[in-house]
């Protein structure tokens, strides 16, 4: 090869992978369901009420009643991108959270995940963050080699998810978006295939029942077991 104009290493035996499907994802703490407003939306709406901070970053929202939320719900869970999942809490079998794939784009092996919007009764809970493991897991199994995360560079609790769940700072787009009439400069994350396999084991390690004590306190944070897995951090 001429190294004054170097390529890319192959991908042998590449093929576009299927898009992910409207069908249940199940864990230990939690279960992942095709969002049906109708069946979450009324448990949805009470778990985010009181908590309009959750919609701070997101392009819609706060909803100021249950019908304009459904109003917002309905259409939103028939798009197949973004391809809207409720998160259910398997302790109360309530539905807590709702995140979605999107920008999914089989030929490049790229899926995103977004629009995470986490009741407080799923932040900082093993049901929140199974949830996180379940969605990358999924998007590997079924074969996509990028799996993607973008947030509001200003939304600083986000960014240290990220990177909490092993995906590795890529840099700022400037002026990205604009987004309820203000601008959004957007950092960028994502794990590849090839840190999925420590990446799984990270999340494994940590949801172990054993990295448990009595009280439920972690005996070993996530962020200390997936920062080994990271390319970049910001």
């Amino acid at each position: 090869m001429n190294q004054d104009r170097p390529l890319g290493p192959p991908v042998p035996g590449f093929t576009p992978p299927p898009l992910p499907q409207r069908e249940p994802i199940e864990g230990r703490w939690c279960r992942l369901e095709p969002f049906e407003p109708a069946r979450h939306g009324p448990a949805l709406f009470e778990a985010y009420r009181g908590a309009d901070e959750v919609w701070d970053y997101m392009p819609t929202g706060p909803f100021p009643d249950l019908a304009a939320f459904m109003a917002w719900a309905e259409p939103a869970a028939q798009a197949d991108d973004p391809l809207f999942f409720a998160v259910i809490d398997r302790e109360d079998g309530r539905a807590k959270g709702l995140a979605s794939y999107l920008r999914i784009t089989p030929a490049q092996g790229s899926i995103e995940i977004g629009y995470i919007a986490w009741a407080p009764s799923l932040q900082r809970t093993r049901a929140g963050t199974e949830a996180m493991l379940l969605f990358m897991a999924r998007a590997f199994a079924l074969g996509y080699r990028r799996y993607e995360w973008k947030c509001n560079a200003l939304n600083a609790p986000s960014r240290r998810l990220a990177m909490r769940l092993g995906l590795s700072y890529e840099g700022v787009f400037r002026a990205h978006m604009v987004v309820k009439g203000r601008n959004r400069d957007s950092a960028w994350y994502a794990a590849t295939e090839a840190d999925w396999p420590a990446l799984k084991a990270a999340h494994e390690a940590w949801l172990d029942p054993a990295n448990f004590d009595e009280a439920g306190r972690q005996r070993r944070s996530l962020s200390d077991l997936t920062r080994p897995v990271l390319v970049a951090t910001g």
